[in-house]
């Protein structure tokens, strides 16, 4: 079993990526294995809604940045743990352009997969945060993992970060949560418990 963490900072080793190591860490204890993609410095463009992803099977048209390698590598992950640093009390924009055209594209790669989210910032704008990054996960079918405080670490500085007693404790059990989830749904699969199939017949509109 694999968890693929997305560190959506612009800082290679920063603190979203401090935090998501902690996660890591105790993964890897759990025999998980976990591989953190940093997203880079260059430029992400944003979704167009151009469509044409549905005519490439779940590709972006758009193949000159991190977006397709994002999706060929949530084809083989079997959860997710997604951290981004707080700006102006929301996520960076750089994590939201990713997620908007990975889960567009490539949302079936997504489905019924354990996914975290995790906020990093000095001060406020976490629970903000959290919860922009969180509604991916809830329209894409994938089981929400928990921990025993909001998924969130404070500092200004990766040193800041190892001192929040509370919020690394927060990391660790977000691992073990996620470890204990991934268990159990391989133990279902293995005992014949197949992935509901949703129904997707209705789409509403407010405007008539």
């Amino acid at each position: 079993m694999k968890v693929l963490l997305i560190n959506g900072s612009s800082r290679p080793n920063g603190c979203t990526y401090t935090a998501l190591s902690v996660v890591a860490e105790e993964l890897n204890k759990e025999g998980i294995e976990t591989e953190i993609v940093f997203l880079g410095n260059e430029p992400v463009r944003d979704c167009t809604a151009c469509m044409s992803c549905r005519k490439l099977d779940g590709k972006c048209i758009f193949d000159n940045d991190i977006v397709n390698k994002i999706i060929d590598k949530a084809k083989e992950a079997d959860g997710f743990v997604f951290g981004s640093p707080v700006y102006y009390a929301h996520p960076s924009g750089r994590i939201l352009s990713v997620l908007d055209r990975v889960f567009y594209a490539g949302g079936f790669a997504f489905a019924h997969k354990p996914a975290a989210a995790v906020a990093s910032a000095r001060r406020g704008g976490t629970t903000a945060t959290f919860d922009v990054l969180n509604k991916y996960f809830t329209i894409s079918q994938m089981p929400v993992v928990s921990s025993t405080y909001w998924n969130m670490v404070h500092g200004a500085c990766p040193e800041d970060v190892m001192k929040d007693e509370e919020g690394l404790q927060t990391m660790r059990n977000i691992g073990l949560n996620m470890a204990w989830l991934l268990k159990c749904i391989k133990a279902g699969k293995d005992s014949g418990i197949e992935t509901p199939v949703a129904d997707k017949s209705h789409r509403t509109n407010f405007i008539r």
